[in-house]
Parts: structure tokens; C-alpha cells; sequence
């Protein structure tokens, strides 16, 4: 036997030595140890799977035309129906029950985005039917009822208390295969500029958050529920273990407002800001980058009457530091009005603290319902200050839509910015109420959603 021979004989006897010990290990792995059980999340999960559930919603959109067949010509020319042209919508996605005694689940807005019809089905395989009682597309949190009969509830912790490293459950119902626990960790906190949502402060977990988990919980290993599972970062559509929860304490504080009142109030600081660049941080004779400096303060807002000044950089809000100008607009739009803040700012070299309190956004809404029967139920304003596409775009802010009116039934909803009527440019609400005043024929609007464009017809 030649040596590469023998090396190979002994390589075979080596392996097979090596499985026959692991195949014996493995037999003989006790399920408990001096009559304790062995660690299991499976005590925790009995007690919290109930409270998550399944959603499914049926739903219409409307099907985006050219501009053209706006055109009453090219309609006929081309056999177009008069009515809106509508496509069935299917979605799937998670929940948690979050009061028992009054049927509330939360869950996030696009899972039931464009929904006629939500069906929650429960872990011992219950399909209720669910009310819609609001939704916040800016943090992407929506809030549904069901029927209280026989149903439980999650314990809800308190979220400010997470820290980086602590163990994390994610339950939800990825890809629709029904009911799924994932583990890891919290990765990152305070995540934003992510680009998802309009305002961000994302928990960053490792645990496997998939198509299908969006809206179910992420509880820490006391069955606490800790966030809403509502994101995946990845390139290929798979989990790499870069997933996003939101926050149970802004979820809840969401929730709240839209019980109370049926939509979210966002607070009003009254400034602008700008991300103080390194061309600007050695202008201002700074030796950092991290922070924002403000660009203009409304004279009779919060901010201008605590003394804030253009010129000022902003590098912490109550004590936590500001990254950039992104950063200011999140923590800004994610404050409860009434709340006092604290700034730490640089002015001229020195150190300052100046202290506010945040107010409701004076917004000039209007309703244009008088001038127009198609735009019933339509609330819209102004693009306040802190609105993403203020100084960017010219066109107004929809404030809410009816559920069921004309514009909603066209696709028209809460937070789009409409630029222009019937393909003319739209500046500011006066000149949209006298775009649509009076007109009988269908309104052709184009409107901004998020980072895509789009037009809607109104009949």
C-alpha cells in the first residue's frame, strides 16, 4: 500500500470514528440536567403566541393610465370605460393584540394600505373580520379591532429600556406560512435616515424578520412586547439579519392619537436645518461633523421665542446627539406636542442650553369640499416646514380622506402632496381651490407618494 492510499484509508476511518461519536453524543443529550429542565423560549411562547395573529386583506387600486386618456378623444379613439379602471389587491401580514378587553390590534399600515376587507385569523385558527380605526403612513402604524370574545393580549414593556445586545423574539407569519418564532438580538437602536418611513427611530434586530412578519411582535425573553416588526434590509429579497421593528412606545404613543382623535398631530418647533457638512463645520471653526445647523427660525414659533437663532448647531436633543439634518427632522416629527425640549447648541464658540416646548403645527387646512362634490371629504394644507418635500416641490399636503368618499375610492389618501390639476401646476391651496372650483368634468391629479409619482382620476 502506497502512502497517498494509506492516508486515504485513514482519512475514511477517521471520519467514520468521528460520526460514530457524534451520532452517540447526540443519543444521549439529556432533556434535563439533575432534574431541570433544559433552557427553552417554549414556556415563554405559549403564554405570547395567542396575542399574534394573521392578516389578510382584499383591497382595489386603481390602475395608473397615461395622461393621455384623460383626454376625451383618446378615450373614445381608443374604447377607454368612463368609469376608473380598478385592480384586485391581496396582502398578508402579522398583528398583535395588544388590549384583549377592546379588540385592538396593531399591525402597520401597508399591510392594510388600500384594504376593503381584513381578515385576522388567530392561532387556534379563529378568521374574524376586522374595523379599520386609523393609521399613521408617516411611522407606518395602523391600529384594527376585532371581537373581543375569547381572545388575549401581550404585555407591552417599556422600550426606552432595550439596549444593545439584549435577546429578542420575533413572531410573525413570513411568506403566509403561518405562525413563525425567530431569535437573535437587538443589533442597533435609534436607527434612521433609512428612507423607509417618513419618521424613523427603527430597532435594528439579527432575529429573521421576512415578507409576511410585517406588523407582528418583537418581544424580549419575558414575553414583553418591545416593537412591530415592519422591515427587511436586503439585496436580494432574502434575510441577511438586518431587520427593522418600530419602537412599542411610539407605536402605542401613535395608537393613542388615533383612538382619541383618529389621526396622528405632529409637533411644531418652528425651524429649518441643514447637515453641517465639513465645508461648513471649518467655516464655523468646528472641529466635528456630527450635527445640523440651522437655517431659519419662524419668528412666532416655539423655537424663535425660546431664542434659537439661524447660524445656531444643534448637537443634542434632550441629551441625545444629533447626527444631521435628517436626524432633527425624525426626532422633531416624533415628538408629543406639549412635550419640553432641551437643545445644546454652539453659538459663536460657546456651549448654550435652550429649553421649549413643542406645540400643534398651525395648519392652514381647508376643505374644499364647497367647490368641488368630487373632492367631498378631502382635508388639505399647506407644505408645512417640516414636511419632506418643503422647499423642494411646489403643490399642497392631504391632510386626510374620507375612507369610502370619491377621492379614496380613486386612490387619493392621507399624506400625498398633489402638484398639479387637469396637467396645470398647483403652488399653494388657493390656486388648487381655484383649479378645481366649479369644474364638472373628472379631475386628473398628480400626486407624490413617498419617492414615486403617479395620477389618479377623480370622478
Amino acid at each position: 500500500m502506497d502512502k497517498s492510499t494509506a492516508s486515504l484509508a485513514i482519512g475514511k476511518l477517521l471520519i467514520l470514528a468521528l460520526s460514530l461519536i457524534s451520532s452517540s453524543v447526540l443519543s444521549v443529550i439529556p432533556g434535563a440536567i439533575d432534574g431541570k429542565q433544559l433552557p427553552s423560549l417554549a414556556p415563554m411562547l405559549d403564554q405570547v403566541t395567542p396575542a399574534v395573529v394573521n392578516i389578510a386583506t382584499e383591497g382595489k387600486i386603481q390602475v395608473r393610465l397615461n395622461p393621455l386618456f384623460s383626454d376625451p378623444f383618446f378615450r373614445r379613439f381608443f374604447n377607454v370605460p368612463d368609469r376608473p379602471m380598478e385592480r384586485k389587491t391581496q396582502s398578508l401580514g402579522s398583528g398583535v393584540i395588544v388590549d384583549a378587553e377592546r379588540g385592538l390590534v396593531l399591525t402597520n399600515n401597508h399591510v392594510i394600505a388600500n384594504a376593503i376587507q381584513i381578515t385576522v385569523t388567530l392561532r387556534d385558527g379563529r378568521q374574524l373580520e376586522a374595523e379599520l380605526i386609523g393609521t399613521d403612513p408617516e411611522t407606518d402604524v395602523a391600529v384594527i379591532k376585532i371581537p373581543s370574545e375569547d381572545i388575549v393580549d401581550i404585555k407591552i414593556a417599556d422600550s426606552d429600556e432595550l439596549r444593545v445586545g439584549d435577546f429578542v423574539v420575533a413572531i410573525g407569519n413570513p411568506f403566509g406560512l403561518g405562525q413563525t418564532v425567530t431569535s437573535g438580538i437587538v443589533s442597533a437602536l435609534s436607527r434612521s435616515g433609512l428612507g423607509i418611513e417618513g419618521y424613523e427611530d427603527f430597532i435594528q434586530t439579527d432575529a429573521s424578520i421576512n415578507p409576511g412578519n410585517s406588523g407582528g411582535a418583537l418581544v424580549n425573553l419575558r414575553g414583553e412586547l418591545v416593537g412591530i416588526n415592519t422591515a427587511l434590509f436586503s439585496q436580494g429579497g432574502g434575510n441577511i439579519g438586518i431587520g427593522f421593528a418600530i419602537p412599542i412606545n411610539l407605536a402605542m404613543q401613535i395608537t393613542e392619537q388615533l383612538l382619541e382623535s383618529g389621526k396622528v398631530q405632529r409637533g411644531f418647533l418652528g425651524i429649518s436645518t441643514q447637515d453641517l457638512t465639513p465645508i461648513l463645520a471649518e467655516a464655523f471653526g468646528l472641529n466635528q461633523n456630527k450635527g445640523a445647523v440651522i437655517t431659519s427660525v419662524d419668528d412666532d414659533s416655539p423655537a424663535g421665542k425660546a431664542g434659537l437663532q439661524p447660524g445656531d448647531i444643534l448637537l443634542k436633543i434632550n441629551g441625545r446627539d444629533v447626527k444631521n439634518a435628517s436626524d432633527v427632522r425624525n426626532r422633531f416629527g416624533l415628538l408629543a406636542v406639549g412635550e419640553q425640549v432641551v437643545f445644546d447648541i454652539l453659538r459663536g464658540g460657546q456651549s448654550k442650553k435652550i429649553t421649549t416646548t413643542v406645540i400643534a403645527e398651525k395648519e392652514k387646512v381647508s376643505s374644499p369640499q364647497a367647490t368641488n362634490e368630487r373632492l367631498e371629504g378631502v382635508v388639505i394644507s399647506e407644505l408645512g416646514s417640516d414636511h419632506p418635500y418643503f422647499g423642494k416641490v411646489e403643490g399642497i399636503h392631504v391632510v386626510d380622506v374620507q375612507r369610502g368618499s370619491p377621492a379614496w375610492r380613486s386612490g387619493l389618501r392621507k399624506g400625498d402632496v398633489i402638484t398639479s390639476v387637469n396637467r396645470q401646476s398647483i403652488k399653494d391651496v388657493q390656486m388648487f381651490l381655484k383649479k378645481v372650483g366649479g369644474k364638472e368634468e373628472p379631475l386628473l391629479l398628480r400626486i407624490l407618494r413617498g419617492n414615486a409619482a403617479a395620477f389618479i382620476v377623480i370622478k
